[in-house]
């Protein structure tokens, strides 16, 4: 499954000229449970799948996702995938960039991302 990643995620660029991350947990603290529990929202579920199948760049804003819900819907959604250890995020002027915090996930839980870009969404009614 991990051929489906955008390259950016295959040669990830390199940490030069960025603003720090925003607080998030190490990669020793990030417990399944919280993830499970973040990914069980099928529009986080969504958001992490297109960050690592669509995205063409670094990071995203919110906006790049083009999701007809409120900012502050989607700011917490993006701020609960950052604290369960799922995203990193950074903030450029006024703007938070988000992006999948693969290494670690898949340092911490093998096979976890596999099973997130496998997931289908079930439909809706």
């Amino acid at each position: 499954m991990l051929n489906l990643l955008t390259p950016t995620y295959v040669t990830p660029p390199t940490e030069r000229e960025r603003p720090p991350r925003l607080p998030e947990p190490t990669s020793d603290e990030i417990r399944l449970d919280k993830v499970f529990a973040v990914l069980s929202e099928p529009l986080r579920l969504t958001i992490v799948q297109r960050l690592l199948t669509s995205s063409d760049e670094f990071d995203h804003t919110c906006g790049w996702f083009g999701f007809d819900r409120p900012k502050s819907t989607l700011t917490h959604h993006f701020k609960a995938l950052r604290e369960a250890g799922v995203l990193t995020q950074r903030q450029y002027g006024l703007e938070r960039r988000s992006r999948v915090r693969l290494a670690d996930l898949n340092e911490r839980f093998p096979g976890l991302v596999d099973l997130v870009l496998a997931w289908e969404l079930a439909p809706t009614e």
